[in-house]
């Protein structure tokens, strides 16, 4: 195993954590372990399709270097594709266990789904992006700050809205969910996307930052990610509420 390969795995750090993070929010009916781990490494293994997919969808769009070209990857090859293969792993490994018997339920596995996706991805772009130890740092440090909350707010958006269509028959449901994730989501990639083709039209301010920083570029995607995990925040509150009144909540008692 190559020291860059060794480095690269510590990408992996950020997703674990916040999955301890999200287990958290779920502490008063925990999710078994066993379910939490096969939904993220489906999450997981979803990253490969979604990387063909994305090697086809790519040279379809528009001439690289223009902002639609940025609009169209950041929607078409990765928002849409991500978030599909996300709700995917939820619903193929949990939506249907027994276990699966509340709204935080849904936060949780979508969460986990999404960052066994985000977990699968940091280490592939700290293992090609990177060359040097200054950029693999800036790189880990960006990704554990925006992208890898990005990934598991997105995917428990999702999972909140399915649960709150299944248990209570009210709200817009899954495809809401799975929309609302595939805007925030495109709106991060798309201004993130968007800066290269800025600066190179001449728009340096886009470039500005401190101690190697772009911290004007990071401005735009830091607030959607704010308020992606604020909203992830709020729906686990009411999630959280609504299991505690609901006197059909923990039908699934045997809990691993």
């Amino acid at each position: 195993m190559t020291a860059q390969f060794q480095l690269a795995l510590f990408g992996a750090l950020p997703a674990i954590i916040a999955m301890a993070y999200v287990d958290r929010l779920d502490a008063k009916r925990p999710e078994p372990r066993r379910t939490l781990r096969l939904v993220a490494l489906v999450g997981a293994l979803s990253g490969v399709g979604v990387s063909l997919l994305g090697a086809l969808l790519q040279p379809l769009g528009p001439p690289a270097g223009t902002y639609l070209a940025a609009v169209y990857d950041a929607f078409a090859v990765a928002a849409i594709p991500e978030e599909l293969a996300k709700l995917g792993a939820m619903l193929l490994i949990a939506w249907r266990r027994p276990e699966f018997d509340e709204r935080m339920d849904g936060i949780v596995y979508g969460a986990r789904a999404g960052l066994g996706f985000a977990l699968v991805e940091n280490v592939v772009y700290l293992l090609v992006v990177p060359h040097s130890l200054a950029e693999f740092i800036s790189l880990f440090v960006a990704r554990a700050l925006l992208a890898v909350p990005g990934h598991a707010a997105w995917g428990a958006i999702m999972g909140y809205f399915a649960a709150r269509r299944r248990f209570d028959g009210s709200g817009p449901g899954m495809a809401f969910g799975l929309a609302l994730a595939v805007l925030l989501h495109g709106l991060y990639d798309a201004s993130l996307f968007a800066v290269p083709v800025a600066v190179a039209r001449g728009h340096t301010t886009w470039a500005l930052g401190l101690y190697g920083v772009p911290v004007v570029a990071y401005a735009p995607p830091l607030l959607i990610i704010v308020v992606s995990v604020l909203a992830m925040r709020f729906f686990a509150a009411r999630a959280v509420r609504a299991d505690d009144l609901d006197p059909q909540t923990d039908r699934w008692v045997a809990r691993e």
